[in-house]
Parts: C-alpha cells; sequence; structure tokens
C-alpha cells in the first residue's frame, strides 16, 4: 500500500542526490538558464492548472482568506525556519561569519556563507511547493490510497526530473522537499485510504485552480520577477475544495 506515494519520495532522493553532486560543476550562466527554464515550465503548469474550476468565486474568496490566514500564523516563515533547522540538523551547524557593523548592509547580504544558507532555505521552500500543490498531488494520493498508484508513479518521474534540476541551481535543500513529500502525500492517502475519495469534482477543480495561481506565484520567485510569499497562500488548498462545496 501507498506505492506510489514511496516511489515519488525515492526519486526526489535520487534526484536532488544527481542535481546536488552535478550542479556544483556547472558555470553560473547554466544554472541560470536552467533557473528560467524551470519558471517558464512553472508558470505554464500554473496557467493550465487555473483555469481549472468552472466556478472563480469560491477559489477568488480562497486566495483572499487562505493569504490573510497564511500572513497571521506567518507559515512561509515557518517553511524558512525549519529549512536552516534541517539544514544544521543534518548537514552540521552553520558558522556565522563576522559581520563588520560598519559594512554596508547590502554588502553583507552577498557574504558566501550566508547567500548559501539562503540557497538551501528556499530551495526547500520553492521546491517542496512545486511537489505538493499540484492537483495530481491531491488526485495521485488519493488513488494511491485507494490502491492505483498509477498517477502518482507518473508524478514521480516528473519530479524526479525536476529534483535533479532544482537541486543543481539551489543544493542539497531540495533532497529536504522528500520529506514534505512523503507527509502531504502520505497524509491524504491514509485518510483516502480510511475514508474513501472525499472530493467531489467540482471540489477537487477548485482545488486544482487554486494550486496553478499558487504555482504561478512560484514561478514568478523561479524567473526572479517578485518574491511572493507563496507559502502565506496554502490555506487556499484547504479552503478552496471547501468553499465550492458549501
Amino acid at each position: 500500500m501507498f506505492l506510489g506515494t514511496a516511489a515519488n519520495v525515492a526519486t526526489v532522493l535520487i534526484g536532488s542526490a544527481i542535481g546536488g553532486v552535478a550542479g556544483a560543476r556547472f558555470p553560473e550562466r547554466i544554472r541560470s538558464t536552467v533557473m528560467a527554464g524551470l519558471g517558464l515550465l512553472t508558470l505554464a503548469i500554473g496557467f493550465r492548472d487555473s483555469l481549472e474550476a468552472a466556478e472563480i468565486i469560491p477559489v477568488l474568496a480562497a486566495i483572499l482568506v487562505g493569504g490573510v490566514i497564511g500572513e497571521l500564523i506567518r507559515i512561509e516563515q515557518g517553511l524558512e525556519r525549519l529549512g536552516d533547522w534541517l539544514r544544521d540538523r543534518f548537514a552540521g551547524q552553520h558558522q556565522t561569519p563576522h559581520i563588520d557593523p560598519e559594512l554596508p548592509e547590502a554588502a553583507a547580504a552577498d557574504l558566501p556563507a550566508a547567500d548559501g544558507r539562503a540557497r538551501f532555505a528556499e530551495g526547500f521552500v520553492v521546491s517542496s511547493l512545486v511537489f505538493c500543490v499540484g492537483p495530481l498531488t491531491v488526485l495521485g494520493s488519493i488513488n494511491d490510497g485507494l490502491g492505483d498508484p498509477e498517477l502518482l508513479y507518473i508524478k514521480a518521474g516528473l519530479d524526479g526530473f525536476a529534483s535533479i534540476a532544482f537541486a543543481a541551481v539551489y543544493g542539497w535543500g531540495v533532497i529536504l522537499s522528500a520529506a514534505t513529500v512523503l507527509v502531504v502525500q502520505g497524509g491524504i492517502a491514509v485518510v483516502s485510504a480510511v475514508v474513501g475519495d472525499f472530493l467531489s469534482d467540482a471540489s477537487l477543480a477548485a482545488l486544482a485552480s487554486a494550486g496553478g495561481i499558487l504555482l504561478l506565484g512560484v514561478a514568478l520567485r523561479l524567473l526572479d520577477i517578485k518574491r511572493i510569499r507563496v507559502g502565506n497562500l496554502l490555506p487556499a488548498l484547504l479552503l478552496a475544495p471547501l468553499f465550492t462545496a458549501l
């Protein structure tokens, strides 16, 4: 049982390891181009998924209310702190460099160690969002809990290749997104195994649209257009099906 989730976790681990090792060998111009390609692909997927819902008003309400909730409880900041904690836990305590108080803030932010820490956390947050907010995550996990892992096998292949590219750009923080995949998809699969298929077609379409909008926000981050706090919009994924059902 839950073979699809297990396969997805395995491909993210393997892909992240390959990208983490190979990425250091790539010059910055290649990593920049890979990042742009990932951003454009995420933008296309997000735009496609955002049009799934027949009724857009519940999705709009979910995004607005979810954003307020997320900002109040600071979800994204929590994810970033989790990424930093995981880095320290698995990669050894980070040695914070001495920063001259006279050093301009912009110059201090460019210190390699500080940049590496930020990149690690950003890799964990962004890859976790990309791997877990799409409709295939929910629908595949529901089917996995019902004994049909086929959709998650497809997602596992896609995420495996994506994790290679993410890890080549962001480094080893991406590999820890496998834990997010395990918790999110495994949790949905367990619920599905207990209660059955718990989402109507309309609710699933609303969730897909909300997830697509969040992916658009991730794409803007990857393309370095605007750093939207997509993590703080995550409650919309719960509210969109609920509002649609109501």
